[in-house]
């Protein structure tokens, strides 16, 4: 009798002690992982700060001042990004930050190093422009966590998202306001400020995306015929992917950007993915994309010549090849190793510092540099995963796994055209190249990743992963 009288006040001890355990966990971890992502952010600092520092001992003998007010600027932009994430998003995944940063750094000093090699110093210099931009990025992304707080205010917002992303994407294409710039009108131009309204708009293709995606997908994954094994959409639920289908090839035909097209269709078709788990939907937008790129290199100018590039670039190296052939000649000049920061040639690369900063990297950090650097990017997608794997409403995960997949591609899009994977487009390296579009819109995206990883509640699992 006694050991049956004390076995449930036993359980009930057992009981209140993993609850008092369990709430000191869920108080301790806003803590303990804040702490972890302050670390990281100081180690990242620190290893742009060495990585400069190293730069001009090496090309100038002597440690140069000219990136230190800007620097410092962005450093304290970082640090005001960091407090607020502690106010708004204390729970937030603790290396998104760092890892962006990194990333962000190492791109400011392969800049520097390349302004050195061609006799840019001072405020005009473009690694103290790209510093300055990245201080307003880090600015912007502040902004977001401070209006937005709840991702799920973005959902109110499906259709006008949508609309935007339309405005944003015409936008270049208006006879006083677009600019056209090597090759590409991609651009505006209004005053003495210039401006890539794509970038934003892929940010509102993503929000308008998962708006539309989660009222719509019972239709659109439920519905059709198995053909081979796989079922394919109702011919009357083809519509977004035919409209969208024809917005990525009015930006090819009439912007001349073959990289951002591929960018906005392969957004849509992973979300339209994720959120129907159809293999039909990705078989008939590849089919189709690739139907209308066979179409465009045989009838657009522009489109043949980077295909003909693709195929051979050392059919006309002085010419038309001259930039990926002098960027392939780089990164062989790297090796494995790399020759070392400032003891390279990465300037004879055209837009070495733009659209070409991932040659320029591995000539001097080497293949190894690159790994690192890919290794930093597929963290970060799969960070951003994650957090849509393990969000709470579905809006929230496929609005996540959006801005990751756009990230990758990206990536993919970039790498692959300069290794010759796939052909060559306009775009630029997250966080690394020259350009403060790219840089905006890309912390934006952290300031949301963040906005959404704070979102889920359950403290502990993500204390043991992180």
């Amino acid at each position: 009798m006694s050991n049956e009288a004390q076995q449930p006040r036993s359980f009930e001890k057992t009981r209140t002690s993993e609850t008092v355990l369990h709430r000191i966990t869920a108080l301790r971890a806003p803590k303990l992982l804040l702490g972890l992502e302050l670390s990281l952010l100081i180690f990242a600092i620190a290893i742009g700060v060495a990585a400069v520092l190293i730069i001009d001992l090496t090309v100038n003998g002597e440690v140069s001042t000219t990136l230190l007010p800007t620097g410092a600027l962005f450093v304290v932009s970082l640090l005001a990004l960091h407090l607020t994430i502690r106010r708004i998003a204390p729970d937030a995944d603790p290396l998104i930050m760092p890892i962006a940063t990194f990333l962000n750094v190492i791109g400011v000093a392969m800049i520097y190093r390349i302004d050195l090699a061609t006799g840019l110093t001072g405020w005009d210099s473009t690694s103290v422009r790209q510093l300055v931009w990245s201080s307003v990025a880090v600015l912007g992304a502040i902004a977001v966590l401070a209006v937005v707080r709840n991702h799920l205010v973005l959902l109110r917002y499906t259709y006008l998202s949508g609309l935007g992303a339309f405005v944003f994407l015409l936008l270049p294409m208006l006879p006083f306001v677009g600019q056209e710039i090597n090759g590409a009108r991609v651009w505006i131009h209004i005053g003495g400020f210039s401006f890539q309204p794509g970038e934003i708009a892929k940010i509102l293709l993503a929000i308008f995306f998962a708006g539309y995606l989660v009222q719509s997908r019972d239709s659109l994954a439920m519905v059709g015929k198995k053909i081979l094994g796989i079922r394919f959409p109702r011919a009357r639920d083809l519509g977004p992917l035919l409209v969208f289908w024809l917005a990525a090839m009015v930006v090819l035909v009439f912007q001349r950007d073959l990289g951002t097209s591929l960018l906005y269709f392969g957004l849509f078709l992973s979300m339209l993915y994720i959120a129907t788990g159809r293999v039909g939907w990705v078989v008939l937008g590849v089919g189709l994309f690739l139907a209308g790129g066979i179409i465009a290199s045989q009838t657009l100018a522009y489109v043949k010549v980077r295909f003909n590039n693709w195929l051979d670039p050392f059919a006309d190296p002085y010419g038309a090849g001259h930039q990926m052939v002098t960027g392939l000649f780089g990164m062989a000049n790297g090796g494995m190793t790399g020759t070392g920061l400032g003891q390279g040639y990465p300037e004879m690369t055209t837009f070495s510092q733009s659209d070409y900063i991932i040659a320029s990297l591995g000539e001097e950090l080497g293949l190894i540099g690159l790994f690192v650097i890919l290794a930093a990017y597929l963290l970060l997608v799969g960070r951003g995963l994650r957090i849509g794997f393990a969000g709470q409403d579905d809006f929230g995960k496929l609005l996540a796994a959006g801005l990751s997949f756009s990230l990758a591609f990206q990536v993919f899009i970039v790498v692959g055209g300069i290794t010759r994977v796939i052909p060559l487009t306009g775009l630029t390296a997250p966080f690394l190249a020259a350009g403060g579009s790219s840089l905006v819109s890309n912390w934006i995206i952290i300031a949301i990743l963040i906005l959404l990883s704070g979102s889920i509640r359950n403290r502990p699992k993500l204390v043991i992963r992180a």
